[in-house]
């Protein structure tokens, strides 16, 4: 049988290439390329590639942060281009900053870790009350992010040592006592402003637009008067809402989860106390140790004479700095929420009881155990509704991953339809109208306004075929797939349907043209000869810091004319939609001698957005050095 392929080779390879070159005419290289690697570069650094993937996965969880931070923002805001863009640029600022620290050797130490893990409010709130980080609430609170407690303190190593870069160069800015006075001389000056304002609704009735004005703007305009282009499609979301609500966890589950997380919790006895601390390091002297301890007893001896002057001894000797103030008072906790010599005296103490002077490494503790209790346990049927909940989502949470390939699976097999994926999975398809810009509507689902689900239903291969997309994976335990079963691409609208925008238009540019016409005309007389008492607003003193209602550009305008003597300035301004104005300047009294402290306070924040500035110029350097571009437009 091989001797018939070798004996008509030549007939074979001419069969090949009928084969092959038509393939090529009709659907072009990109037809065979079109499954490559979707990650194409979007910008490098030093060589290196950032991908698009990369870059897409960065600004979800930009936006994710954004939005918890921000519950009332627009996520279309978040979603736009410059926001895009802005992270991506933030990409390339890290790389490039880690790159330098690479190079610079900078490594951040266990105690500028620890220092600055503290400063964060939400980690620092994790604190027990003898001061430790409570490492189970810890590990808990970066497990609800998807981090482990090694993957997020390497990355704030990794965010130290980059901010070290520029730090050093940031904080080296020196400015000079004259540079101070001469900036903040600027920046203070204050200036009299008279205005005249020239608004073009005034010169609306003296401008006519004529039809043939009206169809040649139209055809200059033709982009301006087009339907968007609209895309129909049905989608599917698989999260853990709508696995949940598939699952239903047994009799058994729900009682063991009740007795391990609610009954024996409520159980659990908690205790009131009360203390008088006397600190002293462990590692103190015998001799200051002997005087706090003589201290401790001669207060001791007092509370046991009179027990109702606790709280009074505890506010005028405690050095507990949290509770002195409250009579001692440490209000209700549990076992395991105090050092253990300190628990230990506490739970061995009756209600009303005084303990012995206790020693801790906090220093030296006397207890008044103020009051018990043992809270009652929720009945389980009151707790079921919330219990069943909460294992529903448990259970979510375990079979996502395995129900994520499934679906994946699913809508790729069976790419002609949804329902199929739908129906295996229990759920349901939904249906919206999406413009590129986002969907239509506002309510629409707010997971349509992803990038990378306007990406998905915006592509050539899925307008024209109308296929699932593979499934879309946005954070937060959440995937879709979209489908396009319309496209009703951009239409340029008949002039007879926007003739009459398009002649308002044209009315407004022309009295706007107008009003700004008069403005010039004005300046050009009022410079030569001084305008009439009423044809300027009364004078206002305007600065940089206080507009008394003059329109921002105005104030810019004035605060940057250029004064001879005492001869005012008159400047025309543009005020864009709002027609112009025309302003007399004048220059205000000076500023008073600020005081020695505000002259420091003025110079070190000088000194600091000059460092800032220093900063960003050291940082375009470095962008430069490690051949950072961009390269995406």
């Amino acid at each position: 049988m091989f001797d018939v392929f070798r004996n008509n080779m030549k007939v074979l390879m001419a069969l090949l290439m009928l084969l092959i070159i038509p393939s090529f005419v009709f659907f072009g290289i990109e037809g065979y390329t079109r499954f490559r690697d979707p990650s194409e570069p979007v910008a490098r650094v030093a060589g290196e590639r950032i991908t698009r993937t990369e870059w897409d996965a960065a600004h979800r969880r930009e936006v994710e942060r954004l939005a918890a931070s921000m519950p009332g923002v627009d996520r279309a805001l978040l979603e736009s281009d410059a926001s895009r863009r802005a992270t991506l640029e933030r990409m390339v600022t890290e790389r490039v900053l880690a790159r330098a620290a690479q190079d610079m050797r900078l490594v951040a130490t266990d105690r500028r870790l620890a220092a600055e893990l503290l400063r964060d409010p939400t980690i620092a709130g994790l604190r027990k009350a003898d001061g430790s980080l409570d490492v189970q609430r810890y590990q808990d609170l970066l497990r609800a992010q998807g981090l482990t407690p090694e993957a997020f303190e390497a990355g704030v190593r990794a965010d130290l040592a980059r901010r070290a870069v520029t730090q050093a160069v940031a904080d080296s800015a020196f400015v000079g006592q004259a540079v101070t006075e001469l900036a903040t001389q600027a920046f203070f000056e204050r200036r009299e402003v008279a205005l005249a304002a020239f608004r073009p609704a005034d010169y609306l009735a003296r401008v006519q637009v004529t039809d043939d004005e009206v169809k040649a703007y139209y055809e200059a305009h033709a982009d301006d008067f087009r339907t968007p282009e609209q895309a129909a499609i049905e989608y599917l979301v698989l999260d853990l809402d709508a696995l949940a609500a598939h699952l239903k966890p047994s009799e058994d589950e729900l009682r063991a989860y009740y007795q391990q997380n609610v009954a024996d919790t409520a159980r659990a006895e908690q205790r009131r106390a009360a203390h008088i601390l006397l600190q002293v390091a462990p590692d103190a002297p015998a001799d200051q140790k002997a005087r706090v301890r003589a201290q401790a007893e001669q207060i001791l001896a007092e509370v046991r004479r009179d027990p109702a002057r606790f709280a009074e001894l505890a506010r005028q000797h405690s050095q507990d700095p949290g509770s002195a103030a409250r009579g001692g008072d440490l209000d209700w906790f549990g076992r395991g929420a105090m050092v253990k010599p300190f628990e230990d005296a506490v739970f061995a103490l009756q209600k009303g009881q005084i303990s012995d002077i206790v020693e801790s490494e906090f220093g030296l503790h006397i207890i008044q155990l103020l009051d018990v209790r043992r809270p009652p346990a929720e009945p389980f049927e009151q707790a079921r509704p919330r219990i069943e909940a909460e294992l529903r989502r448990q259970l979510a949470q375990r079979r996502f991953a395995e129900e994520a390939e499934r679906f994946g699976n699913l809508v790729y097999e069976q790419a002609d339809s949804l329902e199929p994926a739908a129906q295996a999975l229990g759920l349901t398809v939904r249906r919206a109208t999406l413009e590129r810009t986002g969907p239509v509507g506002a309510d629409a689902d707010a997971l349509l306004r992803e990038p990378a689900v306007l990406r998905a239903v915006f592509n050539e291969e899925a307008l024209g075929q109308k296929r699932n997309s593979a499934a879309i994976e946005l954070g937060g335990n959440r995937l879709v797939s979209v489908r396009v079963t319309e496209h009703r691409p951009a239409q340029r609208r008949p002039l007879d349907a926007v003739a009459p925008d398009v002649r308002q238009r044209l009315l407004q540019e022309k009295a706007r043209a107008a009003a700004l016409q008069a403005a010039r005309d004005a300046q050009a007389q009022w410079t030569a000869q001084a305008p009439a008492a009423n044809a300027l607003r009364a004078p206002v003193l305007v600065s940089r810091q206080e507009t008394h209602g003059v329109p921002p550009a105005a104030v810019r305008a004035a605060m940057s004319a250029r004064l001879d003597g005492d001869a005012p300035a008159w400047v025309l301004v543009d005020l864009g939609a709002e027609g112009a104005a025309v302003l007399r300047v004048r220059r205000g009294p000076a500023r008073e001698t600020p005081d020695p402290v505000r002259v420091r306070n003025e110079r070190e924040e000088l000194a600091r957005l000059w460092g800032e500035g220093e900063a960003q110029a050291y940082l375009a350097a470095l962008r430069q050095r490690y051949k950072a571009e961009v390269l995406v437009k």
